[in-house]
């Protein structure tokens, strides 16, 4: 009798207690390992760095109560078809409440579905391309600017150089990301006096790019415009360097904002100029980090390497999450996402505010390796700092 008696106090104790929310699940498939783990990386760690710090402070309010984060993270080894089987199982068998993307739009284009399928959002800062929010989806959201738009700043300060260039080669790789830089770009070309003399497509992960290195410099093309992947990137300049082609300023979408694609190359990386939507900034100030330039160093002094636009996108998507949970006051799905759609805040990344499509407006700031060193060039306002412009022949570096 006296075990029954105690059994019926606990229940009563626990049907008068209001019931507590279980853990907020965040989930995510990034690739830890593979091909694409050196970028990859930067989601995994600020995701991890962001929910860290948001339980430090803590938690989520939901209702009466204050929720933990957990994160969830799987490898998808640098393989899109485990991505998007990955994310079936984060939504079937793990039960996330909600989803983080990937790295690469390729990625972001298949794993969306799932996030549609399923009517669970997913917020990603991995994915660009105009493909992932052209479909009509309601679930998706993305915190990197459109692909169309990344070269805009960078040419807007090529019609300001003197001498003004007058050919461009525009060289892309055949996945969605790039293939929307390079559809994007010769819309903006076309706007402009600039002749878009070469054209040309190659395959990703391509390690041999003298073919159209020697096309270019038989035509002494002024301006190379490249969208492809970081270690492409890597070959593309040291091959420029064997051949000696020296246009006057080259861009690339990938690796210049990176310390790797810096140490990658030496000296060799001086003059090559890209672009970010994002720099450390004390004036970017951030409920839970302070300031950009706070997590910058916070984020270094944990993982030991310097964080870019990839690590502060990842980290305002989990802010993102957070934001919307409290607004929607819910865990449910369908308020989330459309408390989701509804946001517009600050953050240590920018200004998060999605369009009907699901994307931000970002605008890219023109960058440079000088003395190997990042140096901003040109942004909204116009130029920030002066461009080495034209670049000094190989020969005479």
């Amino acid at each position: 009798m006296k075990f029954h008696n105690i059994v019926l106090a606990l229940t009563s104790l626990l049907m008068a207690t209001p019931a507590c929310l279980a853990d907020i699940q965040l989930g995510a498939s990034v690739q830890m390992t593979g091909s694409l783990a050196n970028t990859g990386r930067y989601y995994a760690d600020a995701y991890q760095f962001a929910v860290d710090k948001i339980n430090a402070a803590g938690g989520v309010k939901v209702g009466d109560t204050r929720e933990k984060l957990v994160l969830k993270l799987l490898d998808n080894q640098s393989d899109v078809n485990l991505s998007v089987r990955q994310y079936v199982q984060l939504i079937t068998e793990d039960k996330a409440n909600f989803l983080l993307g990937p790295f690469a739009s390729d990625y972001a284009l298949a794993d969306s579905a799932i996030a549609e399928k399923y009517k669970v959002p997913m917020i990603q800062g991995g994915g660009a391309s105009d493909q992932i929010f052209s479909r009509g989806y309601q679930y998706i959201f993305g915190t990197l600017a459109r692909a169309t738009d990344y070269y805009q700043s960078t040419i807007d300060a090529l019609l300001k150089l003197t001498p003004t260039p007058k050919t461009v080669a525009l060289l892309y790789a055949d996945d969605s990301f790039d293939v929307s830089v390079a559809d994007g770009t010769r819309k903006i070309l076309a706007k402009t006096p600039l002749k878009l003399v070469v054209d040309q497509k190659f395959s990703s992960n391509s390690s041999d790019f003298s073919s159209l290195l020697s096309l270019i410099k038989s035509q002494n093309i002024d301006v190379i415009l490249v969208a492809g992947h970081e270690t492409e990137v890597i070959n593309l300049i040291r091959q420029a360097k064997s051949l000696n082609v020296d246009p006057k300023l080259y861009s690339f979408t990938v690796g210049v904002p990176s310390a790797d694609f810096r140490k990658a190359l030496g000296n060799d990386a001086d003059y090559a100029c890209g672009m970010t939507a994002w720099l450390p900034s004390k004036d970017l100030k951030d409920e839970y980090f302070v300031n950009a330039q706070q997590f910058a160093d916070e984020y270094k002094k944990r993982f030991g390497y310097d964080p870019d636009y990839h690590a502060a996108s990842g980290v305002a998507d989990v802010e993102a999450f957070v934001k919307a949970i409290q607004a929607a006051n819910s865990l449910d799905p369908q308020k989330v996402r459309n408390a989701i759609a509804k946001l517009d805040f600050n953050s240590l990344y920018g200004r998060i505010r999605f369009n009907a499509s699901g994307q931000i407006e970002l605008p890219q700031t023109m960058i440079q390796v000088q003395k190997g060193k990042l140096v901003p060039i040109y942004g909204p306002k116009g130029f920030i700092e002066k461009p080495v412009y034209p670049m000094p022949a190989w020969s005479k570096r």
